[in-house]
Parts: structure tokens; sequence; C-alpha cells
């Protein structure tokens, strides 16, 4: 006879209670538990804590055997024998720990359902329920989810043995207290495939090991391919077959990198991409910072990297603040207004709007009522219409720093690319992954590789520019689960990483700091009515209303966010060269 006996149990547990060492109060035994890892203190690692998991006790019940498989998840990576003991056998021949790794909020909801099966074994049946935060791909990239998760465990107990797990979903649980334990933001750098002139970050959380420092950690992942994000827009300098053979500490603070494999000794001199790929992943990253990096291979010193050298790298073009004056661009000086760049970009006039300024500040374009025109900033300078269409039809300019200008034509659903000084009409990039949608902006990044782009009136979609099989706007995804809650009025890239939306909804207005890398969302706080917003690494600029009928000024956001005014009259849409 069947015997039922529900249990409707609903617990939120906090995975620091059940998953460190604090759990001993609940999980019988001496564990799971954590410890600090022997890394701690050396300068190329970073102090963490690592799962130690402990196998299955024949007196715990099935609850304290869940939390102990969720420790043994937490530790696979370090230990991978503990998981298989909380299995029967039919469980660990159908459960697989590749794929993604499934990441949760720490409180958890049980349920449990415990019942007699034939009257021969005890079953325990648990739906585990909780908010599932991220997805952690196998190619180490980050993705920010909203939403509920829910699967069952089953659990049956053996004699002598007591409970088992015999059925469970695939793939590694965490939960997120077990990242920020165990994983690491880490900023790799690779290569712009179409200019070869600038470094582009590529964003991935990264398993700290025991065995190894992370800058190890870094360098090893480095030679592997970018994220999905940046597949076919980025290349690398290292040769297919390079290995790390050992990172360690040197004379004079060095770090020494010893690297084996078929590398030419030219690519390792000091301006060499490669050592650029090299420098910036471990500075950036807080590790090696302001440290010499000496680089061998098989042993043999073959150059040495000076900290602190800025060799252009990561150069956005010039760093001036811009302005509009009754349809004239001005620059500012860090007393105020400036003058008025030279030639006809330079002169007032109606009808013109959504400037954009190249790299160098020498060529401004500009939207009108029939299309998009440039003009060189000199005295000899005119003004050129190089795309047709209304502003219904495209949207606003956007630079790339190899100088050439880009928009999206609603009207045919496609983009364009502009060459100056080619004598040739723009043409089509493709952008299979945009068909049939309603794109209403598009800027290119600073890096000239990725793209951010506004469907609708309120969805923020990155992109990225490859370049296999020709040039191609693709990898396009929502960088953040969080939605923005109202019309975007403006956006603009203020770095390699992050993407300012202004946003109008039914509560006011808010400015939002969107971390492309790992989804997190800032919001900046706002006092006045904004209506544009510009930006370069820590400098932003905002036109804002002064109140009804006193027109607007610009102002400059403050180190402790708050806004100070930098032009008080006469003055709208600030802009920067590029982004």
């Amino acid at each position: 006879m069947t015997r039922t006996r529900r249990l409707c149990a609903v617990a939120a547990v906090a995975a620091a209670v059940a998953l460190t060492g604090s759990g001993c109060s609940v999980i019988p035994v001496s564990g799971p538990y954590v410890v600090d890892d022997t890394g701690s203190g050396d300068p190329l690692s970073k102090p963490f804590q690592r799962m130690i998991a402990t196998a299955p006790q024949p007196g715990w019940g099935p609850q304290d055997v869940l939390k102990g498989l969720q420790a043994a998840m937490a530790a696979y990576d370090d230990d991978p024998t503990v998981l298989p003991q909380y299995l029967t056998p039919e469980a660990l021949r159908g459960w697989s720990p590749d794929g993604a790794v499934t990441v949760l909020d720490d409180a958890w909801n049980w349920t449990f359902d415990l019942g007699d099966q034939d009257g021969t074994e005890s079953v325990q049946k648990i739906s585990v329920k909780a908010p599932q935060i991220a997805r952690i791909e196998e190619d180490d990239t980050y993705v920010p989810l909203a939403g509920n998760w829910a699967r069952p465990f089953e659990l049956v107990k053996v004699e002598g043995v007591g409970y088992r797990v015999r059925s469970l979903p695939q793939g590694i649980i965490l939960t997120k207290s077990d990242v920020a334990r165990a994983y690491r933001p880490t900023k790799l750098y690779y290569l712009s495939s179409g200019t070869q002139d600038r470094l582009v970050v590529d964003s991935v959380r990264l398993r700290l090991k025991p065995t190894k420092t992370y800058a190890q950690v870094v360098l090893e992942r480095l030679l592997k391919a970018p994220s999905a994000a940046l597949q076919g827009a980025v290349s690398t300098s290292f040769p297919s077959g390079t290995r790390i053979e050992s990172v360690r500490s040197g004379e004079d603070e060095r770090v020494v990198i010893n690297l084996s494999g078929p590398i030419d000794p030219l690519d390792l001199s000091g301006e060499h991409a490669l050592m650029a790929q090299i420098r910036y992943s471990l500075t950036n990253n807080d590790v090696a910072k302001g440290r010499p990096i000496e680089v061998q291979v098989d042993g043999e010193q073959y150059s040495v990297s000076q900290p602190n050298v800025d060799q252009g790298w990561l150069d956005n073009g010039v760093n001036t603040d811009y302005y509009i004056d009754n349809g004239a661009v001005h620059y500012m000086t860090n007393e105020g207004p400036g003058g008025a760049v030279a030639g006809p970009a330079g002169q007032p006039r109606e009808g013109y709007s959504n400037f954009a300024l190249s790299k160098q500040g020498d060529l401004v374009a500009a939207q009108t009522s029939t299309g998009i025109s440039i003009t060189p900033a000199t005295q000899e300078g005119q003004w050129q219409e190089v795309v047709q269409g209304s502003p219904q039809d495209l949207t606003a300019p956007s630079w790339h720093r190899d100088g050439s200008l880009w928009t999206f034509d609603r009207k045919n659903g496609v983009v364009l690319r502009y060459e100056p000084g080619s004598n040739r009409p723009a043409e089509r990039v493709a952008a299979p992954g945009l068909k049939g949608w309603d794109v209403t902006r598009m800027r290119i990044a600073r890096d000239g590789v990725r793209v951010v782009l506004t469907t609708g009136e309120n969805i923020v979609h990155v992109g990225a520019l490859t370049q296999a099989g020709g040039l191609m706007l693709s990898n396009v995804r929502v960088p953040t689960a969080r939605e923005p809650g109202g019309l975007i009025e403006d956006l603009a890239w203020r770095d390699d990483e992050h993407v300012l939306v202004l946003v109008k909804s039914n509560a006011g207005q808010t400015l939002n700091e969107i971390d492309i890398g790992d989804g997190d969302v800032t919001e900046i706080p706002l006092k006045n009515r904004l209506r544009r917003v510009a930006a370069l690494n820590e400098h932003v600029l905002a036109q804002a209303e002064k109140g009804k009928g006193k027109g607007s000024e610009i102002l400059e956001l403050s180190q402790d966010q708050s806004w100070k005014t930098r032009i008080e009259s006469n003055a709208e849409a600030p802009l920067f060269p590029l982004g």
C-alpha cells in the first residue's frame, strides 16, 4: 500500500548558513565549510574562500543531503569526487556537469513531498524554487537573468547508507554567494579585427583555482577564444599553440611569465600587441599593477614591459568637450564656454541637429530634414549631404574610429556606412539579426567594435561589428535583465564597458548606467530635467532645462554624484568625439 505524507514546508534558506562554516549548525558532522585559499597575500593572486564539501552521512535527512549536494556542486571544480557520492548509480549515469552554470539567489524555497513507493523505498520529492539571477556560459560569459527557477529533486533512502539523490537537473547549480566566493569579474583584452590599433575589453567571470595564481588563470583564459559577444569581432596576437608554463614574482618586483610555443621574438617587442594584451589583462584586473612584466620563452628572457607606459592601445581620440549654441558647434574650456569650431560647422544654422564628431574632431556630421551631411572643421569646409532620408527614416549619425560614418535606415531596415573621400554612396552593412526590428538609435563605441542600439521605446541591445566573411553587425543581445521602465530619451557610451541611458517614466526621469559585461544597472541621481547626455570615461555632461522659458544649460557630473553647472546659457546637446 502506498502511503503519502505531504509536507508543504516552505523555508527560505540562506546560502551563507547552508553552505559555509556556520552550516555546521544545520548539517551534522563537520561540513560543508570554507577555507581561505593559500593564494591570499600573493600579489599575483586574489584572496578567496574555497568550499570544502563533505560526503553524505547515513543519519542525514533529505534536506541535509540536498544542502550537502549543493555544497558539493560549489566545490565540484576543485574536487569532483564528493558530488557523485550523493547520487544513486542511476542518477550518476544520467547527470552531467557540462553546460552553463545556473546562478540562483541565496534564498531558496523548498517544498517537500514525502512518501513510500510500493512499500519498499522511502522516497522524498523536493521542489526547489528560487529567483534565478544569472547564467555563466561555458565561454565564461555572465548573462544576467530575471525570473523564477523551479526544478524537482528526488531522493531515495538506501538501506544502511541513507538518502541519495535519484533525480536532479543537469548542470552545476550555484548560489549568488558561491559565485561571489569563487569567481571574479575579469577583463580580457583582444585586438580589434577592423583596425588592429585598439584593444577591446571582453568581460567574463573566471573561477579562481587553489592550485594557480589569479594571474595564471587570467593569462590561460586569454589564450582561448573571446566570449560569444566578441566572436568574429576581435583577434589575438598569440599564435596557436602558445602555452603559459608559469607565472611568478621575480627580482625587482617584476612579474615573470614563461611562455612556450611558436612565438616570434619580434612579437614580444615592447610596443607589440601581444605585450599589450598581457599587460592590460593583468594590470586592469589589479594584478601586477605598477610592476614590470618580463616575458620569457622556454625560460629565456625576450622582453620586459615597464609599467605606466601609455602606448595608445585604449585611445579614444580627442579629449575635448563640445556643445551646440544656436546650431553651431562650440568647444569648452576649463573656465566654461570656448569658441566655435572652424568652418561652417561653427556658424549658426537652423535645421541642423544631432551633431557628431569624428575621432580627431576634424569632421562634423549633422542631421537635416533631408538627410545626413558632413563638413570638415576647417575654414574651407562645406556641408555635403552624404546620406538621404528624413529624420524619421534615419537614426542620428555616429562616427567609427576608422573615419567612417554610420546610421540605420529605418525605412529600408538596413545599416548604412559612408566613407568620406571615397566618392561612393553609403554602403549597406549586413545585419541579419536586425531584420524586422524597429531600430530607433544606433551608436558605435569608441573601441570600434561594439554597437549599442535601441528598439521601440525602451529596449537596449548591444552588438558587435564582425569581420569574418565580410563586415557585419551581429552578436546582438540584451545586456541586462532589468527593464528600463519607461521611454528612452537618449543614450551614450561612457566607456568600453558602460552605456548611459536616459529614461522617462510616470515616476519621473532616471539616468541609468548599464554595465554591458555583467548587466548591473546603477542609477545616477538627478535633480534637473535632462534632455541629452554625453560621456567620455569619468567625464559626464548633460543638457538640462533651467525652467519654463529660461532655456537650457550644460551640467557636469561630479565625483560625489552631484551636478554642477558648466555653461549657464545658450548651450545645448553636449558631445564628445566618437561614442
